[in-house]
């Protein structure tokens, strides 16, 4: 396909994809589509399934590109296809394959941070855990596990990190509130979004301001050093 088929197909569900984004997507080496002897780009149905799963991980998982590239070398490793996180893979014949890579070996492995990081964090009681009591593979707890690695380099451990994650759970419980009562308030004239939908955004929103909090409160702390 050329480039305008592509963003036909994907723009009904990724209505903001432009001809830039995947020009973008491109440079930081996410996809690599065919050139013709003229040098235009053509598009695999693999391809498109590959932005698919890019463009899902960032809106419905807020995923840095590093970490969906990560993800995206882990399926080309195991020969599957890349479906949108909601979808299951397939390997290269076509056929489904359930172990994913969200579930294959250990969270530790996945995420690319020690075994003691991934400890630290179950015994903060951080990260999604399974029935059993093992940490789940899901996107949020792999990009929990990366960035609590790197906080680690600064002397930050779990016990410190706890606070926040009862803030979030009580900025989601937000989220969901304000999302379920104004799709209660605006039914049928708000019918595009979900209700995880509003959930998510209002949830983003929520991160933005305490973004910007931290950033006020640090900028103050520097113009007036006790």
């Amino acid at each position: 396909m050329r480039i305008s088929d592509v963003l036909a197909s994907l723009r009904s569900e990724f209505p903001t994809v432009s001809h830039s984004k995947l020009r973008f997507l491109e440079v930081q080496g996410l996809i690599s589509p065919e050139r013709t002897a003229s040098g235009y780009r053509q598009y695999s149905l693999a391809d498109i399934e590959r932005l698919r799963f890019i463009l899902s991980a960032q809106r419905d998982h807020y995923l840095p590109l590093k970490v969906i590239k990560d993800q995206l070398n882990e399926l080309d490793t195991l020969g599957l296809a890349a479906h949108s996180p909601s979808h299951p893979c397939a390997d290269r014949d076509g056929h489904e394959a359930h172990a994913s890579v969200t579930h294959l070996g250990s969270l530790a492995r996945i995420a690319g941070v020690s075994q003691s990081v991934i400890d630290d964090l179950v015994e903060a009681q951080l990260l999604d855990i399974n029935a059993d009591g093992s940490p789940k593979t899901h996107d949020h707890n792999r990009v929990i596990a990366h960035v609590a690695s790197e906080l680690s380099d600064y002397g930050i451990e779990g016990r410190h990190l706890r606070p926040m994650r009862h803030a979030a759970q009580r900025q989601a419980a937000l989220a969901q509130q304000v999302a379920a009562s104004r799709r209660a308030y605006r039914r049928g004239s708000d019918g595009s979004q979900t209700l995880k939908d509003q959930a998510n955004q209002v949830g983003h929103l929520l991160a933005q301001l305490h973004s910007a909090w931290i950033g006020a409160e640090i900028s103050a702390t520097n113009q007036n050093p006790k």
